[in-house]
């Protein structure tokens, strides 16, 4: 039993570790690591006035860490909705005409100019990005989606967050991520497109308004410069094959 508890753990310990691995949690990480091994230093050598010192502060590491890693332990809670004994209890995934509207969408923001950043969502909820919208329920189509991002709309500045068939809301906020440059400087739209596929699992369409290219983010990854078909290829691989 004693080993069986130490595999689990070992288990435990390894996948988490490769979990964030690439992240700026590892820092977190480290950080925590060189605090423990003060603590455990102090104690050794029985520094009474840093033992005092770190016994105060252990008292919050749980929360802390609770804290620091909340997004990452967000995602790793939702990945177990991933497995398939799991996934009658989750909403259905989008089906191939969602995927067609938005690959449609695309291709005419791309050839008119438009840019636009479209979130589909998937097993983690986009509620909390929704409510910094505009709420929109309406059937989602290749027309709506370009006249919401086309000039001077309202809403055209901010993400469409699509849910199912439909489209949620508009003009929605997303968090940004720190990547700046990526096979050229990184614009807003690109930024907020691979932060909310950092924090979630959402499948994210970008176009660009000034390159009018066209790029992909999914699970902290960008892909950058794709056609109309490599965009539906992607769509589908995400959307559909790993339903």
């Amino acid at each position: 039993m004693d080993a069986v508890d130490i595999l689990l753990v070992a288990l435990i310990v390894y996948y988490f570790l490769r979990f964030i691995r690439g992240t700026r949690a590892i820092r977190m990480l480290y950080a925590l690591l060189v605090f423990l091994a003060v603590s455990l230093v102090a104690r050794w050598l029985d520094f009474r006035a840093l033992g005092v010192i770190v016994s105060s502060l252990t008292t919050v590491w749980i929360v802390a860490f609770v804290i620091l890693f909340q997004p990452e332990i967000r995602n790793l809670l939702a990945r177990f909705g991933r497995y398939r004994p799991l996934r009658f209890l989750l909403r259905q995934q989008a089906d191939a005409a969602v995927i067609d509207e938005v690959v449609e969408a695309a291709a005419q923001m791309k050839e008119r100019g438009i840019g636009g950043l479209i979130v589909i969502e998937r097993e983690i909820g986009l509620r909390e990005y929704a409510e910094t919208g505009t709420r929109v329920e309406s059937r989602l189509s290749a027309p709506l989606l370009v006249s919401l991002f086309t000039p001077p709309a309202p809403l055209h500045d901010g993400a469409v967050i699509v849910t199912g068939g439909l489209v949620i809301a508009a003009g929605c906020t997303l968090p940004l991520s720190d990547v700046t440059y990526q096979d050229g400087p990184l614009g807003m739209r690109h930024r907020a497109g691979l932060g909310i596929a950092t924090v979630t699992d959402a499948a994210v369409v970008v176009i660009s308004e000034t390159s009018g290219r066209i790029g992909f983010a999914c699970r902290g990854r960008l892909v950058l410069n794709l056609t109309p078909s490599q965009l539906k290829y992607n769509l589908t691989h995400t959307l559909l094959k790993e339903a």
